[in-house]
């Protein structure tokens, strides 16, 4: 478990910083919300599912797609706006999508992600299926009416999800604490009726076991669990630059997060010989990735017109544009 979660954590965190690197040319044509620092949630809770189960998220949804085995090489295209990307070079970074793992695509609005996996999840409890969701979500979503909606209606009707809120402890430059007069979400969770855990992404393997436990409630069809991840963005809000200067919050806040990075952590838990090997590897794919967006054809200007809409006769599809 030790070396299959470093290359995980390796692998989101070094596409992340060649994303970063990569931005300022604008060679990536669409908006990038990096989750350097967030990363473990994903990988902890995306370890704990089974390969029939499905994940929404939201715009900052580069590490579940990643965790949940999305198409790196598809990937990288989407963020050039290429047509080999995952949405064909008409999403970008925040519609990630590859529906054949489960990566049931991300949202740029804020909120929308726990409606769409409610309504997955009754489509599976009404067609009895083993699979579960998990709904990842940031803290600022749970002031949104759509969250609320969504645990009482998983929790009425015992829906088999997964509620994952990324706790970071910001809505874009607002503290949570200025926002929220009870900042404790998992009793706001827990007044719908919802079990629910608190978790330190910094713990991965703690987050891990966590996640299981939730994830084995959901699946026995005892209905929506709630799990809370306490974590930090480290860069800007959108956009791969530092955001110290905003005054908004300070790098003395960050340093902490820094010292105790599971990535850090478990890279001195390594042997050097085992680390560098999984290191070499991953450097290879991600330069590969890129190369492979940047040879990639750009949507033919007949793609404006496909995948709009559906035209739906007596409730079936007829047509797809």
């Amino acid at each position: 478990m030790l070396v299959r979660f470093y290359r995980a954590l390796y692998r989101i965190r070094r596409v992340e910083e060649e994303i970063a690197r990569i931005y300022p040319t604008d060679k990536i044509k669409s908006p990038c919300h990096l989750s350097i620092g967030q990363e473990a949630i994903a990988v902890a809770v995306c370890e704990a599912l089974q390969p029939e189960d499905v994940v929404f998220m939201t715009y900052r949804g580069h590490a579940h797609y990643l965790a949940k085995g999305g198409d790196l090489n598809r990937m990288i295209a989407e963020l050039y706006g290429k047509a080999t990307g995952c949405a064909k070079g008409k999403g970008g970074s925040m519609h990630l999508v590859d529906a054949e793992v489960g990566v049931m695509g991300a949202s740029a609005v804020v909120g929308t992600s726990l409606p769409q996996s409610v309504g997955y999840a009754y489509a599976l409890k009404v067609r009895r299926s083993n699979a579960i969701v998990a709904s990842f979500f940031g803290d600022g979503a749970t002031e949104e009416g759509a969250a609320h909606e969504s645990l009482n209606f998983a929790a009425l009707k015992r829906l088999p999800v997964l509620f994952v809120c990324e706790n970071n402890g910001y809505a874009i430059h607002s503290r949570q604490q200025a926002r929220q007069a009870n900042p404790d979400l998992c009793s706001w969770a827990g007044s719908y009726g919802l079990p629910t855990a608190k978790a330190d992404s910094n713990d991965i393997f703690g987050l891990y076991e966590t996640a299981q436990q939730a994830v084995e409630h959901v699946r026995r069809g005892r209905g929506p669990y709630f799990l809370e991840c306490l974590t930090y963005r480290w860069k800007e809000h959108v956009g791969p630059g530092d955001d110290f200067h905003a005054g908004y919050r300070s790098s003395d806040e960050l340093q902490p997060w820094q010292e105790k990075d599971p990535l850090r952590v478990l890279a001195q838990q390594l042997e050097p010989t085992v680390r560098c090997a999984i290191e070499t590897e991953i450097e290879k794919e991600i330069a590969t990735a890129f190369a492979f967006a940047e040879e990639s054809p750009w949507p033919n200007p007949s793609e404006l017109f496909t995948d709009t809409f559906h035209e739906v006769q007596h409730g079936a599809i007829v047509n797809v544009r």
